[in-house]
């Protein structure tokens, strides 16, 4: 196909006729009348018919009108994504998904490396459920997902685990509640309201563990699988809840909470998941390699 051809047509019929068509490409109504009828003869169908004065196009000219206006719409956005000025700064898309489990302090401080590459970046970033995103990814609509699990074999995605680093896990709860926390921890616990992830969590399977091991038997207030919402709650003295405990300091300044106590025997692991067995996009080397040089310092 000729696209000049296509794009004759395409002017003719946006401008209702050949004459106004020619006065904007510059070009005699003649000469667009003849591009028009070689389109015409290699598609083999007419895509305009005499009305009045004028030209109205025939059921296959609306056709071909609807996929002109999709191809020169992409060329557009060609032009837009790839042709750059001199002085012009690249701009690097990152495309990141969160698992709603990850605690939204460790994601930006995951996510935050990104942004101070050499290169101008635009990050999109998607919150959702940890299989939804891995769908995503799949389908290439994501660079990158970052977990609190890793990618099970078993689940038949094509992607890889990119450790990023663990953390133990602390308890925290607001003063109010805490002077109502009898014992040394962990048996401080027993009875107490209680703020926790979700069953299908992994950090709430290892709490089930622990709480058996331990013999304690907290009251269960609310299950999340948000936990901004749960720390939302957890501020408000409604129950104990947990966090990494790298977040320490950030969660106690942040929702105005104490610690009831520390243990690294419940942990909470931290994956960067991509469609790369070797990463090579730059965010992604570049989350990675801060995560495990500063924050968790593997």
């Amino acid at each position: 196909m000729n696209f000049k051809h296509l794009k004759y047509f395409w002017t003719v019929a946006k401008a209702g006729g050949v004459v106004r068509a020619g006065e904007q490409l510059h070009t005699t109504p003649q000469t667009l009348s003849g591009q028009i009828k070689q389109l015409e003869q290699w598609l083999g169908h007419d895509l305009f018919r005499k009305r009045g004065r004028g030209l109205e196009l025939t059921s296959e000219g609306r056709v071909a009108l609807g996929y002109a206006e999709q191809i020169f719409a992409l060329g557009d956005e060609l032009e837009k994504s790839v042709r750059l000025s001199r002085d012009q700064a690249k701009t690097l898309e990152f495309r990141v998904g969160i698992a709603d489990s990850v605690a939204k302090p460790v994601a930006y401080h995951l996510l935050e490396p990104a942004l101070g590459l050499v290169d101008r970046v635009h990050m999109i970033c998607h919150e959702g459920k940890f299989p939804e995103l891995l769908a995503q990814l799949t389908l290439h609509r994501l660079d990158l997902v970052i977990a609190d699990e890793p990618v099970s074999r078993k689940v038949g995605v094509k992607a890889f685990n990119h450790a990023l680093g663990t953390s133990a896990m602390s308890f925290f709860c607001a003063p109010s509640l805490a002077r109502q926390l009898h014992g040394p921890f962990p048996q401080c616990l027993h009875r107490a309201p209680m703020l926790i992830q979700v069953p299908t969590s992994s950090v709430r399977q290892q709490l089930d563990h622990w709480f058996n091991k331990y013999q304690l038997q907290p009251l269960i207030v609310g299950e999340f699988d948000d936990s901004a919402l749960m720390n939302a709650f957890g501020r408000e003295g409604r129950g104990v809840f947990t966090s990494p405990s790298v977040l320490e300091d950030e969660t106690m300044a942040q929702f105005g909470v104490e610690i009831v106590g520390k243990t690294s025997e419940l942990v909470e692991e931290f994956f960067a998941i991509s469609v790369e067995r070797r990463i090579t996009h730059p965010c992604v080397s570049a989350i990675t390699r801060a995560a495990r040089a500063k924050l968790f310092a593997l």
